[in-house]
């Protein structure tokens, strides 16, 4: 069956509001703060009462002592009308008009939305019958604004665009009316709530300054029994207000609605001054539904056939309780004669109709009176996570969202790297609406997420019990190639070798906030390493996305340890004998153009040689080739990579008294003219060509030593090609280390 589809101008045209309605999406965020009551809010029944069924897309229109009147759409399409009894929860059909209308009694008020309206008595089995039609009666135009038991209040056209409230009733057979305002220039009316005879009118008009006017607004309590006149005078105490306007009426309390510019406010007037609460703007639609004891009750209804519907929420008046949820969703409110409401809705345990009243403990009671039977178990009704996740771009976060099928419940999110298993456990935080939301900075157990597939799985438990329900799926992490990266997260990983031959791995973090490079984590990857009297990284030597490392023995003998992408190495391959004839090594950075790294080495008489990388890891290089002559002067040479935004690789050399010098690769192997970079660079022990550290796309250098360690951030200029940054790296440990690759 469709839902109800009763549109907000319903909203107190009857005297005690019907709160049928419907609401756009994303209507209703959590107010302030919102705490959730104990589950039973009160007291809810563990079952409705005996053979009290209520359809699914049934509003809860009216009440009284002996029924409730419904309303749903039938199967063609047409509205269905139906008094349920409380006796024995029979079912009548009421089949005069197409709206109905809350009246606070067994009166049934229905009308075909316009000039035609019904009334009759359900007390006694349907025993009276009566009906109006208004433009008779009064004029064409009027409109019913408001009902309390079997009296009606009319908008009735008075001059030009003027109106007139009117009081209606039947009385021995003989129509009775009765005008309640003694202005001339009113401009419309509502009736929007009542207790016993009493009600409170909201008005406004025309006030005039010469031939300019302004529009006043105005509040009115007057008495259905002594048809008391709504007089202008002392009643303008009500601000802007409208069709969606609601309001209560109790014997401590009236309350009402109003739409100023700076937002939606509810009004209390009751003993001292009145109170004011304003709405954020989640709940700029909200309406009142009621005061039950010392609670306002309010919230944003929508639809309960399709569950578009938000919380109904409650909060003290006078106590400065702060909002709380009493049901999980609510559509409609009709109000009965001893003052309880019946609420269509839900909790986290049942769908139905409930009866709310003043509780003990000074919070409301609330009652399952019918019962829908739709389940109201949870599940995970949409997934927003991509499917692709780029975190190259600094601060950037992958988003992910989940919305269920009702709120309470506390959801758990896991992220399994499927590669290596690694995985990230964290709580999602609620944002709104059912919906749930994280969003992950691609840090995987303290370090930047590596490439691959990963797994996700949602785990959303209800608060108050019951199953739990899932949800998963899957996506990519996709990060650029960085040849000084061992574990395929795209940041770079320093080597060191303590003075026990132990090799430890630091990873770094891309993007260092204020201009601080800062470490993630640091690995031992294995002892043994004291046999080598050089270590030096190399980049993908054997083509993979992961950095290679060669180390010589004391023997003079190369050997390669392929990285195998998770941070370790395969187990070392031999280059080959006789490097003992050189006394620096330089590798990881493409020398001549081709896409992968070359090695250069120094011997003893000054000669500079490189050996062109293959791509194969079972001969690695090329024969050597010489480059040139002279290089003696220089104690260290460091490959770091394009840092001038030239055609191919650069080389740093420092000499004896500790100028740093930039050899400009050329594409083909050889260099350009030594640039000065500068001098005192004797204050660290090695430089190492260190990748793409800053995340800028440009490879950087680490300096350390004894003094310190810094990162130098290539600039791409050939005359000025660093900029220092401060790193936490190998703070106070500038001895510990023989060899940083």
């Amino acid at each position: 069956m469709a839902s109800v589809r009763t549109t907000r101008r319903r909203l107190g045209a009857c005297a005690a509001t019907v709160l049928a309605v419907t609401v756009g999406a994303g209507v209703l965020a959590s107010p302030g703060a919102v705490a959730a009551p104990a589950a039973t809010a009160g007291g809810v029944a563990a079952s409705p009462a005996e053979g009290a069924k209520l359809p699914v897309d049934a509003e809860i229109v009216s009440t009284g002592d002996t029924g409730y009147l419904t309303s749903r759409k039938g199967d063609l399409g047409n509205t269905v009308l139906e008094w349920h009894k409380y006796a024995d929860g029979s079912v009548m059909p009421v089949n005069t008009g197409t709206m109905g209308h809350d009246s606070n009694s067994d009166t049934v008020v229905t009308s075909d939305g316009g000039s035609s309206v019904f009334l009759r008595d359900m007390k006694n089995g349907d025993t009276w019958y009566t009906s109006f039609e208004l433009a008779a009666v009064f004029k064409p135009g009027s409109r019913l604004v408001g009902v309390v038991g079997h009296d009606l209040f009319v908008s009735v056209p008075g001059t030009g665009d003027y109106r007139e409230l009117w009081q209606l009733a039947k009385v021995n057979g003989v129509d009775q009316k009765t005008k309640l305002t003694s202005g001339t220039y009113g401009l419309d009316y509502k009736v929007v709530a009542s207790t016993g005879h009493d009600l409170i009118v909201l008005g406004s008009r025309r006030v005039f300054s010469g031939a300019t006017y302004r529009t006043e607004y105005w509040k009115a309590v007057t008495n259905v029994n002594n048809h008391s006149v709504v007089d202008w005078g002392g009643t303008s105490n009500a601000g802007p207000w409208n069709q969606d306007s609601t309001g209560a009426y109790t014997a401590d309390y009236k309350a009402w609605t109003e739409y100023p510019a700076e937002g939606t406010k509810l009004v209390v007037a009751g003993t001292g001054p009145l109170r004011t609460f304003t709405m954020d703007r989640s709940l700029s639609r909200a309406v009142i539904a009621g005061v039950a004891g010392n609670t306002l009750l309010y919230g944003a209804p929508g639809q309960a056939a399709d569950e578009t519907t938000s919380p109904l929420y409650a909060r003290g008046i006078t106590n400065g309780e702060a909002p709380y949820k009493l049901l999980e969703h609510f559509s409609s409110v009709a109000h009965a004669p001893d003052g309880s409401l019946l609420v269509r809705g839900s909790t986290a345990e049942a769908d139905g109709l409930f009866r709310i009243t003043d509780g003990s403990g000074g919070r409301p009671a609330v009652t399952l009176v019918a019962d829908t039977g739709r389940s109201r178990a949870l599940t995970v009704t949409a997934s927003n996570v991509p499917t692709e996740v780029n975190l190259e771009q600094a601060g950037r976060k992958a988003a992910m969202e989940w919305t269920l099928s009702r709120a309470n419940a506390t959801v758990d999110l896991t992220l399994t790297h499927a590669a290596t298993g690694n995985r990230l456990t964290t709580r999602v935080a609620a944002a709104g609406d059912n919906r749930y939301a994280f969003a992950w900075d691609g840090v995987l157990n303290g370090i930047s997420a590596p490439n691959g597939g990963y797994d996700w799985q949602i785990t959303a438990t209800p608060a108050d019990g019951g199953a739990a329900a899932t949800a998963s799926g899957s996506f990519q992490v996709s990060r650029q190639a960085n040849p000084h990266d061992y574990n395929d997260n795209g940041s770079t990983d320093v080597l060191a070798r303590d003075a026990s031959g132990v090799l430890w791995r630091d990873d770094l973090f891309d993007w260092p906030p204020a201009g601080r490079v800062t470490t993630a984590k640091r690995t031992k990857i294995g002892g043994g390493w004291q046999v080598y009297n050089q270590i030096e990284a190399v980049g993908n030597l054997a083509g993979a996305p992961t950095g290679d490392v060669v180390a010589r023995d004391t023997s003079g003998v190369l050997w390669l340890y392929l990285g195998k992408g998770d941070g370790t190495y395969a187990s070392r391959t031999k280059v080959g004998a006789g490097w003992q004839v050189y006394n620096k090594i330089a590798g990881g950075s493409d020398l001549t153009g081709d896409g992968r790294p070359d090695l250069l080495a120094t011997d003893a008489s000054g000669v500079l040689w490189l050996y062109k990388g293959t791509g194969s890891a079972s001969a690695p290089f090329a024969a050597r080739t010489k480059v040139g002559g002279g290089w003696q002067v220089y104690n260290q040479i460091t490959a770091v990579g394009d840092i001038a935004g030239g055609a191919a690789g650069d080389l740093v050399a420092r000499d004896a008294s500790g100028v740093l010098w930039l050899y400009q690769g050329d594409g083909t192997g050889n260099f350009a003219s030594r640039v000065r970079i500068g001098g005192g660079w004797n204050a660290f022990s090695q430089l190492v060509g260190a990748g793409d550290v800053t995340g800028d796309g440009r490879p950087d250098m680490i300096a350390y030593g004894p003094g310190g360690t810094y990162v130098y951030q290539s600039t791409g200029s050939a005359t000025a090609p660093f900029s220092r940054q401060t790193t936490n790296l190998y703070a106070g440990e500038g001895g510990k280390f023989t060899s940083v690759a």
